[in-house]
């Protein structure tokens, strides 16, 4: 297979970076495009959990996501860890009998999958690990100590940088607004929104919730579903807790030293009733205050409601695409947790032409052009 001498990456959220940096890494000429800032889109605007505890659905996405969460640890080892990577593990309790039950299922399922699980009560995880915390002394708690958090934005800017001092591009600011192809329909120039054409050799569509219609510059269909999610940041004096955790009807995690990140699935069923993101954002903080008090004393900072990069199927969709020849698609629900690996796989598979057997129930062409 003849090798690369220009990539596109479009999009440059964890897992475009995470693409571009594993390409630069061996001696790629990679250019990063992004209609934003690298990183602020919704990398910047996730819960930011890596886990594969949620991800038992299908066999195969659980072990891509073991994988990922290999892939970070490595990368952290390379890169260095500080500012981005947050190994302080997740916990998981519930509040009625139901939902309680159904999580220690999992946590069972787990086990027999060799994953870690560690059960815990109330009181001991206010003793042991979270003193901040309100919840009762005989709750079953689930603590993950594997799963870790990450600051997205802080990962994409070090990915970035070392890709550009390695002699990358980066075109910020700048949208894709044509692909061209030769005669054999193959990927041969990308017009940007600035006026300027760049001629590569491959595309690799990481675009992220606009994945859709950068498809459809190669007369591509990636129907992708629509799923937005609110995530709201706490300015604290001080953070009161140490890791990720699902409570009842809240997800809370630290976000360096002085900011929270909140999110709920409950309140992301609110967002299309037309109730304003202020109001949910306040509920959002109302329910994160009733596990931990001290939250009561912080303040909204940012609020952001962004649409989930998820095809159509609910599955990841990655590697070529065979009918455009040179165009790749990285696109992802769960980047935070996947781009590690989604960036060795695909680059892997862009140098080398081999398909990796992780990826095998996750290519594009199930969805027909």
């Amino acid at each position: 297979m003849k090798r690369p001498e220009c990539v596109a990456v479009i999009g440059v959220g964890v897992i475009g970076a995470s693409v571009g940096w594993n390409l630069s890494r061996h001696g790629v000429e990679v250019v990063f495009i992004d209609a934003g800032q690298p990183g602020e889109g919704v990398t910047n605007w996730s819960f930011s959990w890596v886990n594969a505890s949620n991800k038992t659905a299908r066999k195969s996405y659980f072990d891509l996501n073991v994988a990922a969460m290999a892939a970070h640890r490595e990368l952290a080892g390379i890169i260095g860890p500080d500012s981005w990577w947050y190994p302080s593990g997740h916990l998981r309790w519930a509040d009625d009998p139901a939902a309680e039950a159904k999580f220690l299922e999992t946590a069972e399922l787990l086990t027999g999958w060799d994953y870690r699980v560690e059960m815990y009560t109330g009181a001991e995880v206010r003793s042991r690990l979270e003193p901040a915390l309100t919840m009762p002394d005989d709750v079953p708690v689930l603590f993950y100590p594997d799963e870790a958090w990450v600051h997205g934005r802080h990962l994409v800017g070090r990915l970035v940088g070392q890709s550009v001092a390695s002699g990358a591009e980066l075109r910020s600011g700048n949208a894709v607004c044509d692909i061209g192809t030769g005669a054999d329909g193959s990927t041969r120039s990308v017009a940007l929104s600035d006026g300027s054409r760049l001629d590569v050799d491959i595309v690799v569509n990481a675009a992220g919730p606009s994945a859709s219609h950068v498809a459809r510059l190669v007369a591509r269909h990636l129907p992708m579903r629509r799923e937005p999610g609110i995530v709201t940041r706490l300015d604290c004096a001080q953070v009161p807790v140490h890791r990720a955790m699902h409570a009842p009807h809240i997800e809370i995690r630290p976000d360096g030293d002085t900011s929270v990140v909140l999110h709920s699935r409950e309140i992301d069923a609110l967002i299309d009733t037309g109730e304003d993101p202020g109001q949910l954002a306040r509920l959002l903080h109302e329910s994160a205050r009733h596990v931990v008090p001290e939250l009561g004393n912080s303040r909204i900072a940012e609020t952001r409601v962004v649409d989930r990069p998820i095809p159509a199927d609910g599955w990841p969709s990655v590697g070529a695409v065979p009918s455009v020849p040179g165009y790749y698609e990285a696109v992802s629900h769960s980047g935070i947790t996947l781009g590690p690996v989604i960036g060795r796989l695909l680059a892997s598979e862009i140098l080398s032409g081999k398909r990796d057997e992780l990826l095998t129930d996750f290519r594009p062409e199930r969805f027909s052009s």
